[in-house]
């Protein structure tokens, strides 16, 4: 892939033509023919020339001939360049902006307003729109107390910044007594107040490894109450989607198999939500078209997320599912947007 980047940048006129192609294949759904091309293009060409610059883009494996057709789609390399380098993002007019505000506006829990963001972005792609609901794990926390309760169980009481009780029952691999318990909370309360709970995970998980030799007690104890009060509130974490539907207007989509395939995949989530948390730990916005995804029932889609922050901390992932052959210029700005006024309504609450 990097050989072809390199061979169509030393050639502008074959970047320009490719350009031109996949916009009016994002537009149209049909193959592009040298005359159609010659026009959207706008320059004085001859036929055959345009015939040579596509048979050039056919041989990188930017464009194929599909069998019913003499004219040419992108193939997903020809989506990738053209994402990479080429595309002119368009970002929502002032109208657009106002409307995507008001959809935030007025009081909401975190997984009210995570509806919001779906709804949001299916309603502006028309396409499905998915949004993780922000976890516990990013919860800041300025206190944690554990109490024994019978059996392993143990009471969590976690206190936000903010104030907010939070308590859940959690059950740790072995029993601790009250006093370890308490002694797990003092160190965590000592050296950790003020992180999210991912945060505190992270730093303890590497200050042991540094430090493995000499790991005492309490900090494997206070370590394993980490986990648990983490791996409880992962629990909690999933995905809300919306406009699924939408999709069932794509004619690329619309084979049965196809489609049995997609909607399986969003009643499964395991699968989905693991690819939404590689976005998420890649930062920035991810595009992932066709195969580049390594989820089959994506194969012949394009998902475009980008994560959201709360209070400078990664608290999940939105997107866009759609097919390959999506309005990317339009779509691009949307989800990034999106995701930008998700964190800052999350950051009101």
């Amino acid at each position: 892939m990097v050989a072809r980047k390199k061979e169509l940048s030393n050639n502008e006129r074959a970047q320009y033509f490719l350009k031109v192609l996949v916009e009016r294949y994002i537009r149209d759904g049909e193959p592009v023919g040298s005359r159609t091309l010659a026009k959207d293009s706008g320059l004085d060409l001859s036929p055959a020339t345009i015939r040579n610059v596509m048979s050039d883009l056919e041989d990188m494996g930017l464009v194929e001939s599909p069998h019913t057709s003499a004219g040419r789609v992108p193939t997903i390399s020809g989506y990738r360049m053209f994402v990479d380098s080429l595309v002119t993002l368009k970002p929502p007019g002032k109208g657009e902006m106002a409307a995507l505000q008001r959809q935030f506006a007025g009081e909401g829990d975190p997984k009210a307003l995570a509806e919001s963001a779906s709804q949001l972005l299916s309603g502006f792609t028309h396409m499905a729109g998915v949004v993780m609901v922000p976890g516990r794990s990013h919860i800041m926390f300025r206190q944690i107390e554990f109490l024994p309760l019978s059996g392993n169980r143990v009471l969590t009481i976690l206190v936000t910044k903010d104030g907010e009780v939070h308590n859940r029952i959690i059950e740790p691999k072995k029993h601790y007594t009250a006093s370890e318990l308490e002694q797990a909370a003092n160190l965590l309360n000592q050296y950790y107040a003020g992180a999210s709970l991912e945060e505190m995970h992270k730093r303890l998980v590497k200050e042991m490894e540094e430090a493995r030799d000499s790991m005492n007690q309490i900090m494997a104890r206070a370590l394993e109450m980490a986990e648990t009060v983490i791996d409880s509130s992962d629990e909690q974490d999933d995905f809300i989607m919306a406009g699924q539907t939408n999709l069932m207007d794509f004619d690329e989509l619309a084979q049965m198999d196809r489609l049995r395939k997609l909607f399986d995949s969003f009643t499964e989530k395991q699968r989905l939500l693991h690819l939404l948390d590689g976005s998420l730990q890649a930062q920035g916005m991810q595009v992932f078209i066709g195969e580049e995804s390594g989820y089959q029932p994506l194969d012949h889609c394009s998902l475009i997320t980008s994560p959201y922050e709360v209070d400078d901390q990664l608290a999940g992932v939105l997107g866009v599912i759609g097919p390959t052959r999506m309005a990317y210029d339009r779509v691009i700005p949307i989800v990034d947007v999106t995701a930008k006024l998700l964190g800052a309504a999350l950051k009101q609450q």
